[in-house]
């Protein structure tokens, strides 16, 4: 990413609004609550044939007494430093503030282009009384702007694509492999992120729904380039009693349908619970790769038979979904943390797996008259031939003559021999039937 801008301010200026506003999509959760966003937030923008990444970051300030003040502090300055370019943004409606003071110290000490946003410029007035204030910081040009309907917006970034040396990428992260980690609160999601990364790329506290947005990551592993995206955790909907949790989840859900291999974590100590089961059946109804990832291994009593025992609990409880690789870790001790994205990726290249249509015949139709379809109100069903299709999952259609009559039992008895037969470990099997 050489063309990055990063969008920074004291809490509750309109930051992630602007960031929404650039990239042209609804993406950051915006509320009038000060202290929303958390971590660092990326999506890709374009201005006059220039691409660039926009970093959305959390309100920077000093001695409050938000427990995630530091934390956010830290993102804040991995923005800064990664930047090409700072927008400084400040607020017309509450004017020049001691926290934009305090700030503007802070970015004097970089030596990268700084523009000051003076955001909600939606009137004559403060446009032209209350955005000049922000001339005395001293550190830069001031440009009125309303995040929320634009105004304001093409001059600045007219200013702003000046100084990127090249066109950029239009789409960064096309065609590359997205892994999402999923699961309730407090199973360990961001810290298994920042385990695999080697850095605080997401704040981790004890606070269930510390992490809000889904925060997407660019990482070469394993010979592998891939996107990790860490989500907030998914709780009933009973449970969901406040905005930004509701559209934290809403996040996370998206974040379930833009992938193609789902990790989903489940706390050791607590065993397979009925939301993990809705978070996993979630995953298969949108025919996604899938790994289960038991976290927090490292605080069970165990011996030789515990990781056997509790895999087929965890299987038999699944079943019919119970195709998926099991795997026991520790984020903290870091225990077989790779191995999970080494398995996540063999997922994701199951999903492409094509079987020409001669050898999944030559497999298949014996075994299918060796046990074939019950026969139904004296009806006998004789499947002629099969094809896979060419969709993003394994998709595999029987002609028969009878299609009417296949029931569920059979369907899942032809999806349990591809897998014996062809693999697919981790990958939901759809099988059609259609009259020849």
């Amino acid at each position: 990413m050489s063309n990055i801008v990063a969008i920074v301010g004291r809490p509750n200026v309109g930051k992630s609004t602007l960031f929404n506003r650039l990239i042209e999509e609804r993406v950051a959760i915006t509320d009038n609550v000060p202290g929303v966003t958390r971590d660092r937030h990326y999506g890709n923008a374009t201005w006059t044939e220039k691409f660039f990444t926009v970093i959305d970051t959390g309100g920077y300030v000093v001695g409050s007494e938000d427990t995630f003040e530091d934390a956010i502090r830290s993102q804040v300055e991995m923005a800064l430093e990664e930047a090409n370019v700072i927008l400084f943004v400040v607020d017309t409606m509450t004017g020049l503030t001691d926290l934009d003071k305090d700030f503007a110290n802070v970015l004097r000490r970089s030596k990268k282009p700084i523009y000051i946003v003076a955001n909600k410029a939606e009137t004559f007035e403060r446009q032209t009384l209350v955005a000049p204030e922000f001339y005395a910081l001293g550190i830069a040009d001031v440009y009125p702007i309303s995040a929320m309907d634009g105004s304001g917006t093409g001059d600045l970034l007219d200013e702003v694509v000046k100084h990127f040396e090249d066109e950029g990428i239009e789409y960064p992260n096309d065609g590359i492999p997205r892994i999402s980690i999923l699961g309730r609160p407090n199973v360990g999601k961001s810290s298994f992120l920042n385990a695999l990364l080697g850095k605080d790329r997401s704040i981790v506290t004890d606070i269930a729904g510390t992490t809000r947005d889904s925060i997407d990551t660019r990482y070469k592993m394993f010979g592998k380039d891939f996107i990790l995206t860490d989500t907030a955790g998914i709780r009933k909907k009973a449970k969901v009693n406040e905005n930004i949790e509701f559209y934290s989840v809403l996040r996370s859900i998206k974040a379930l349908d833009n992938s193609d291999v789902c990790v989903i974590l489940i706390d050791a100590e607590k065993g397979l619970e009925a939301q993990d089961v809705h978070i996993i059946a979630q995953a298969h109804n949108a025919k996604k790769g899938i790994v289960i990832m038991v976290n927090k291994w490292d605080l069970l009593e165990k011996d030789s038979k515990t990781a056997d025992k509790m895999k087929k609990e965890i299987l038999d409880r699944l079943a019919p979904m119970n195709y998926m690789p099991v795997i026991f870790a520790s984020v903290i001790e870091k225990q077989r943390i790779f191995q999970v994205i080494e398995k996540a990726m063999e997922v994701y290249e199951n999903r492409k797996v094509q079987i020409t249509t001669s050898k999944i015949n030559d497999v298949m139709l014996p075994i299918i008259e060796k046990t074939p379809p019950p026969a139904l109100k004296g009806k006998h069903i004789k499947i002629k031939y099969i094809i896979q299709l060419p969709t993003p999952s394994p998709t595999f259609v029987f002609f028969c003559n009878l299609p009417q009559y296949l029931r569920e039992a059979y369907e899942r008895f032809l999806q349990n021999q591809i897998r014996e037969n062809f693999g697919f470990e981790g990958v939901a099997i759809t099988v059609f039937f259609r009259k020849k």
